[in-house]
């Protein structure tokens, strides 16, 4: 699934539409990447199937393609008007093309090579996980490399980002995600879904010091996490207190918060001690669990710290959306970088395909 360089007459400045099917958003947008590589966002638009997957507690994969394929076509036009353009006017036509759930996928992936193909547009089939780490230079004046924690519902991630294409992982989790603990947490205590701003919202009420939850992988050598033992922590707790009040869920929620905490910032901090050495070299957070605003402050008090200069997007970007897979369409397009139509969907897509697997590791790491 290489992609083909061809560097001919690519104009420098770029206007790309990027697509996003990956999960549970339906997301389209236009991104202008002008000459000097800076970025600039002129449609970003997300449709978001919360109301579809709530009565199930999770994101249903069948439920999610059927509402891809539903208001896909109808989103990109809406982000074409929103941007004053159409399709003649594309450089580039970028599509996350995993990993996610396949059937979401294929869905983007179609829609995207049925837009190549008619309007004659190169197609860049964008690696979701990549649109994660590139998506600071979008919105800051960020220059490879640079040291990133990659956090999201499917991949809790260090790595330096070397280049467009370009990464080596340094840590990853051998168990559950971040965004798949926050979630799977939440749902345990009824609070619904999406887990994770349920779980955030929650502890701002509760006393995080009242249970003693573990923090896995501290203090080791490696940079690699775990969170399926604190996961399973705060179930055991919540089963000694049952019937649980509403104090009792929002002390569960905080004390999590706080191990979750402690683990990012112990595994953040050995990771700038081999890595950060530079100051030139910055940190990123990036991936849904960066919007939480908890762990971005107690991140920021490391940076501040250690004097290291840290880059978290905005919320709306940390989420998925498309104007971050435009956004790596684009990097890769003004590199000269396009894709057959022949490309396939892909359920799993590791960054760094030469990791070597985490000891333990399930095969989601």
């Amino acid at each position: 699934m290489a992609a083909k360089t061809a560097n001919n007459n690519l104009p420098k400045s770029l206007l790309v539409l990027g697509l996003e099917t990956t999960c549970d958003e339906t997301a389209a947008a236009l991104v202008h990447r002008h000459a000097d590589g800076s970025g600039e966002i002129l449609a970003n638009i997300v449709h978001s199937q919360i109301t579809e997957h709530a009565p199930y507690g999770g994101v249903v994969p069948e439920l999610a393609a059927r509402a891809h394929v539903e208001v896909l076509d109808a989103i990109v036009r809406a982000a074409l008007d929103e941007a004053g353009c159409d399709f003649p006017d594309l450089d580039g036509v970028a599509v996350a093309a995993g990993p996610g759930l396949i059937g979401g996928v294929i869905v983007g992936l179609m829609t995207a090579k049925a837009i190549a193909l008619v309007h004659d547009t190169p197609l860049i089939a964008v690696n979701h996980l990549e649109a994660h780490a590139l998506t600071p230079r979008l919105t800051d004046d960020l220059e490879f490399p640079y040291l990133l924690l990659l956090v999201s519902g499917g991949h809790t991630q260090l790595l330096k980002v070397v280049g467009v294409g370009n990464y080596e992982r340094l840590g990853t989790t051998i168990d559950d995600a971040l965004g798949e603990a926050f979630d799977k947490t939440a749902k345990l205590l009824g609070l619904g879904f999406p887990g994770g701003p349920a779980v955030e919202q929650t502890a701002t009420a509760g006393d995080a010091a009242r249970f003693k939850f573990p923090r896995p992988m501290i203090g080791r050598d490696d940079l690699h996490f775990s969170f399926s033992g604190l996961k399973t922590a705060v179930r055991y707790a919540a089963q000694e207190i049952e019937p649980l009040s509403d104090q009792d869920i929002a002390d569960l929620c905080a004390g999590f918060q706080a191990a979750v905490a402690d683990i990012l910032i112990d595994r953040l901090g050995r990771m700038l001690d081999r890595h950060g050495s530079d100051p030139r070299l910055p940190l990123v957070v990036a991936g849904g669990v960066a919007a939480n605003r908890f762990l971005r402050s107690e991140i920021e008090k490391l940076a501040s710290h250690r004097d290291a200069r840290l880059v978290i997007p905005p919320p709306a970007l940390c989420t998925d959306n498309g104007a971050m897979i435009a956004w790596a369409g684009a990097e890769r397009l003004a590199l000269g970088m396009t894709d057959p139509l022949e490309i396939g969907p892909r359920a799993r897509w590791p960054l760094d395909p030469d990791a070597v697997r985490a000891p333990w590791a399930g095969i989601k790491a």
